[in-house]
């Protein structure tokens, strides 16, 4: 049987293979043991990791995995409870009963592999934690049944669509189905089918009544006397057994290894962000070394002028050291080019700065004592704060990939010095190159 679930085209290779789960385990596997993860961003992918480990259990055991998902009270329990045959679930006419997930094995279609997981309501008052909780076990789910009772309001399409962002097998089931008369009932559906038209395809929209309202019926005795009685008609969940059946029979393995390697996907993306961030984070630890150590070395020299080009040799230095770290190493004349690229947006944009350099460094030659201290520490602070610019700037063009964006390395420069408040920077920088010249002296 043809998958009738759209998947990732990265995946196409794994369903395509002899073996689908095998290729996924593979890949989870070699993300849960890559020796190349730094310690602190495995420890802050903990949760997620713990998740790998899980779904990989899974797989082992051969689970599937089915979580209903929707808004509160529309009857996500009820219809657990009637596809299981038995009250497994609590319901409850109190809003949002179910408080945290919770899942049971559907024996009756398989023999202990099929997993049937209940999740609170998406739109509890005060319950984001719930809700928080209600997404992330319908994300890891093989296949999520998105229960509603009637229209899709703007929530429910909101949340259905966060899901398919996700690329999760949905099925859209419309319960309380006898509440409605028959024409209604199909004009519902008309109305859903459009509603999702960007969404599901076709046929991915079935009704059931898991726990149908009570009716009267007249019960007439043995002496031909009619009594009118109140009793709740069985479920009527037919149609979905039916549809469920189908995908579980034809797709069952595919649903878990599609979903297998969409959680690898997930975690791969979110281990590259935070060795990014990671990078970053020692990226500008790296920077303000260089910037403190550029600060002092235009402090101390006391020659005017040409403590400008050991100021220039600092900053290429920087940014060799950077490209290693980012691992798309610079050669010295690429990363002077690369300073040059920078410097000059800085002195289109910035000038004044650069006279104020000049000028400090001019005045440091003709003053002594304090005078000379206090101009050599605002000579270096004007220097570091080049320096800072220039480390961000190069920071941020490797953390893309060697790209300046979509608007230059000007629009870069510009945004850096939009973004920093140059005189607290200036005062700090000030501060410490004053301190450690006190020392030297």
């Amino acid at each position: 049987m043809q998958n009738s679930f759209s998947k990732p085209a990265a995946n196409a290779s794994a369903t395509e293979s002899g073996d689908p789960l095998g290729r996924a385990r593979t890949s989870l596997r070699a993300l849960l043991d890559d020796p190349r993860l730094p310690t602190e961003v495995r420890a802050s992918l903990a949760g997620d990791f713990q998740q790998v480990e899980l779904m990989l259990a899974k797989i082992e055991q051969n689970q599937l995995h089915i979580a209903v998902f929707g808004r509160v009270s529309v009857g996500k329990s009820a219809l657990l409870n009637a596809l299981l045959g038995r009250d497994e679930f609590r319901t409850s006419p109190l809003h949002g009963e179910t408080r945290d997930a919770r899942a049971a094995a559907w024996r009756e279609v398989d023999a202990g592999g099929l997993y049937l997981i209940d999740t609170p309501g998406i739109d509890e008052i005060d319950g984001e934690a719930r809700e928080r909780l209600a997404h992330e076990v319908a994300g890891r789910a093989d296949l999520v049944l998105f229960v509603g009772d009637g229209d899709l309001t703007q929530s429910e399409l909101s949340a259905l669509r966060q899901l398919r962002a996700r690329q999760r097998p949905l099925l859209l089931v419309l319960n309380k189905a006898d509440r409605y008369t028959r024409d209604e009932l199909v004009l519902l559906e008309q109305t859903l089918a459009e509603r999702v038209t960007d969404l599901l395809p076709s046929g991915h929209i079935v009704t059931a009544a898991a726990k149908p309202g009570e009716r009267v019926y007249l019960q007439v005795d043995a002496a031909g006397i009619e009594t009118e009685v109140r009793r709740r008609p069985p479920a009527d969940i037919a149609l979905l057994r039916e549809r469920l059946a189908t995908i579980m029979e034809g797709e069952g393995r595919t649903l878990a290894a599609i979903n297998a390697g969409l959680v690898a996907g997930e975690l791969a993306d979110q281990v590259g962000a935070r060795l990014v961030e990671v990078k970053r984070e020692v990226a500008d630890q790296l920077v303000r070394g260089y910037c403190v150590s550029k600060g002092l070395l235009v402090a101390i020299n006391p020659v005017p002028v040409t403590d400008l080009f050991a100021a220039i040799a600092v900053d290429i230095g920087m940014i060799v050291h950077l490209s290693r770290l980012y691992e798309s190493p610079l050669t010295r004349a690429e990363a002077g080019a690369l300073v040059r690229t920078i410097a000059l947006q800085m002195a289109l944009l910035m000038g004044t700065v650069w006279g104020v350099h000049l000028l400090s460094s001019a005045l440091k030659t003709t003053s002594f004592g304090l005078s000379t201290l206090l101009t050599a520490s605002a000579q270096g602070a004007v220097a570091y704060y080049s320096c800072y610019v220039i480390g961000l700037a190069a920071n941020r063009y490797f953390a893309q990939g060697r790209s300046w964006g979509e608007g230059g390395p000007k629009q870069m420069v510009q945004d850096i010095l939009d973004s920093l408040d140059r005189d607290s920077i200036l005062a700090e920088a000030r501060s410490e190159i004053a301190t450690r010249l006190r020392r030297a002296i």
